[in-house]
């Protein structure tokens, strides 16, 4: 069964209590930094269940209990002495506090004695000096027999009584100075003198060396490990060699444990050695005011492109010799402002419906957490039944104010919608005005990769909306959120502004026939959705506070799928000498990294499904507020969204593709949105009136009769299911 990485991680987690970072990557050994509290884990693919939790705990321990000390500055002990001793130490304070862990380390280190991990088979374990043996003592000293003699068993003593650090330095002191001086004491009881063509030499560790050369290489005794990023990491289980320490001058002459180096090598097989290192990225804190494009600017820049149009028409010769047919002013815009008052009085039906469905959830929600509580007053009227009953108390009902609450609509703008782009404006027109009419306060924000807002650079560059970083997502040059819509503006002026984009939209409309221009930053672009979704972790909170409101709902409406989004990536080029920061696609090895929430999710999925990935990132950050999509589907493309979340041939699926069948929508709710709905987008541009002509047959009435029944029982379906989630 293979190893899940990313539970092994969660695991780490719960034994630390903490939110500890734990990467899961491509390297041999496990590093633990103390100061940004990452926990790197090798894959050790090839390790059962029971190694893999005993390998993850034995790093906790140390995460949990090795302090961040330079203890090597003033103590001259060989490293590996110590990492013996505090292995010792931090696996009996792990077990201590987690007591389940006992059985995990009995059983792993048995597997571990089984397979030799520390290379003991045939080996006469007598002759292995005390530091070798306290080590098998403690890690495997259940399944071998390891003798010491009473000399040896102050020292095993010592290790077992370690219960700090401090302890740990002077018990591997003694250990160290033991192992040493016994060495020594083997040295000169053997022979010094030898013959023939062996004469003038020593024999160190089983090979000839010429007495007058140099028989060993110098260490740096002041070494110690460094993560990746330089910052001071806690020594790993496996990496127990290290180096010989501070103040060792020649590697030969001073005393070794082999079982350290056995078990090195060994872990070191367990790790995978093939496939793509594993990614972790972040998301990035975005500068708001940098990418917004505020709700002022975007009118101001209507009316200077509408102007120019006007004054297009004027100097133009055609209409020069013609001054007759010059338009002016609202002139130029007759056709598509009347078709916008003619939708704005047709809606009224539909907004109301909105508000009486909401203040009937409302009120049905106020009532159904009323409360009774006592006052504290006696009830004269109960008194005679003071034998028998012990309630004599008046008694009040509480029914708690209805909550504050507010809307974030986030927009598509990409160049898809433009068939169902007017269409869609409406149904966001209708929950405008129910949420002027019921005074909810509400944002509007469109994404775009087209509109360059802000200031440039001196070569013509856009000022960055965010703060390049190796490892964190990459946003588009040119993305910005056009800030359409706010519940702050008067309602005069709203209109106005709803009016306006009316305009833009019906000159993007086929079906409409304009002869003006729109401002060529809010033409349609592509479809930079998971970079808004990623801004949203700041315009929610914000928005909510502005307002001071209890419950916050977003709504996105969209009709596809966002583009894979980027992530920044260092990389060295041969012909720089500093590292370029360029940008990667998220892969199947690429892992989204959230350090507030802990939570690390995997990138192996399809690229399509990277929204449903951020969406639960916002959703575990955000827990307090509702996040429902709005999805637009053709009558081709239903099958396959429905099929998405509900599998083939599953009851399930059946039911969703009868609901669509039957109402022509559908709402998801296994999906990571709250509710994602889906519509039919030629729906909704149905007139839902009862229109016929005066000399219509009886056939035809009943036709129109019909469409317009199912057309609003369509939208009283799914309104009423939204109304649901924002009352």
């Amino acid at each position: 069964m293979p190893v899940r990485h990313e539970i092994k991680s969660q695991l780490a987690k719960l034994l630390a209590t903490e939110d500890l970072i734990v990467e899961n990557k491509k390297v041999e050994t496990a590093e633990f930094n103390v100061h940004t509290r990452v926990l790197t884990l090798p894959l050790w693919d090839r390790a059962s269940n029971n190694v893999y939790d005993m390998l993850v705990g034995h790093e906790v321990g140390h995460a949990l209990y090795t302090p961040d000390t330079e203890w090597f500055l003033e103590r001259k002990i060989s490293q590996q002495f110590v990492n013996i001793v505090e292995d010792v130490r931090i696996e009996k304070l792990i077990k201590r506090r987690y007591p389940g862990l006992s059985k995990t380390f009995f059983n792993a280190y048995n597997e571990l004695s089984d397979n030799d991990f520390f290379d003991v088979q045939g080996k006469d374990l007598d002759e292995m000096n005390l530091a070798d043996r306290i080590n098998l003592y403690f890690k495997i000293g259940n399944f071998v027999d390891i003798d010491f003699s009473i000399e040896e068993m102050i020292y095993v003593n010592k290790v077992d009584s370690c219960e700090t650090f401090e302890e740990v330095l002077d018990a591997a002191e003694e250990l160290y100075n033991y192992c040493k001086e016994q060495m020594e004491q083997q040295e000169t009881i053997a022979p010094t003198e030898g013959t023939g063509e062996n004469e003038g030499s020593v024999e160190v560790n089983g090979e000839m060396n010429d007495s007058d050369e140099e028989a060993t290489e110098e260490v740096d005794m002041d070494y110690q490990p460094k993560s990746a990023d330089n910052g001071p990491v806690i020594e790993d289980f496996e990496n127990m060699t290290g180096g010989n320490g501070a103040g060792e001058e020649n590697i030969d002459e001073e005393p070794e444990v082999e079982t350290v180096k056995s078990l090195d090598e060994a872990l070191k097989n367990l790790v995978t050695s093939t496939g793509a290192d594993s990614t972790y990225f972040e998301l990035p804190e975005v500068y708001l005011d940098k990418l917004i494009v505020p709700n002022d600017f975007i009118y101001n820049r209507c009316q200077e492109e509408w102007k120019s149009t006007e004054e297009a028409y004027k100097n133009s010769h055609f209409y020069q010799e013609n001054p007759h047919l010059i338009k002016t002013g609202d002139e130029i815009f007759e056709n598509i402002d009347g078709e916008f008052f003619k939708f704005k009085k047709s809606a009224q039906k539909e907004v109301n419906y909105l508000v009486k469905e909401f203040e009937m959830k409302k009120s049905a929600g106020a009532y159904a957490r009323a409360t009774t509580a006592r006052t504290g007053i006696l009830d004269t009227a109960k008194l005679h039944t003071y034998k028998f009953n012990e309630d004599l108390f008046k008694k009040v009902s509480i029914i708690p104010d209805g909550k504050n609450h507010g809307l974030v609509f986030v927009l598509d703008w990409s160049g898809s919608m433009h068939q169902v782009m007017l269409d869609t404006l409406k149904q966001l027109y209708n929950l405008l005005w129910f949420c002027k009419k019921v005074q909810i306060p509400f944002d509007v924000y469109a994404f775009t990769n087209e509109f360059p807002y802000g200031d440039m650079t001196e070569n013509g560059q856009r000022w960055e909306i965010y703060k390049k970083e190796k490892n964190k997502a990459d946003f588009p040059d040119w993305f910005s959120l056009m800030h359409l819509f706010t519940s702050s503006t008067r309602s005069k002026e709203l209109e106005n502004q709803m009016k306006d984009i009316f305009r833009v939209v019906g000159a993007m409309d086929n079906q409409i026939h304009t002869n003006y221009n729109i401002p060529q930053e809010m033409r349609l672009s592509g479809t930079p959705l998971n970079e808004a979704i990623v801004c949203l972790h700041q315009i929610l909170p914000k928005f909510k506070n502005q307002h001071n409101l209890q419950k916050v709902q977003c709504v996105i409406l969209t009709d596809g799928e966002a583009q894979p989004m980027k992530i920044n990536k260092e990389v060295h080029r041969p012909w720089e000498e500093d590292p370029y920061l360029g940008t990667v696609y998220t892969s199947r090895n690429t892992f989204l990294r959230d350090r507030k929430t802990g939570n690390t999710y995997s990138m192996d999925k399809e690229w399509y499904e990277q929204t449903d990935i951020l969406i639960q990132n916002l959703k575990d950050n955000l827990p307090d507020m509702n996040i429902i999509g709005i999805r637009l589907l053709s009558s081709r493309d239903a099958g396959q969204f429905i099929r998405r979340y509900s599998g083939y041939g599953t009851d399930l699926n059946n039911k969703l593709m009868s609901d669509w069948k039957k109402n022509k929508s559908v709402a998801i709710k296994n999906s990571s949105y709250d509710s994602w709905f889906g519509l039919l987008s030629s729906a909704l541009s149905s007139d839902d009136e009862f229109n016929v002509n005066d000399d219509a047959t009886k056939m035809q009435i009943k036709r129109a009769f019909i469409k317009s029944l199912k057309n609003k029982k369509m939208n009283k379906k799914i309104l009423g299911e939204f109304i649901e989630l924002v009352a």
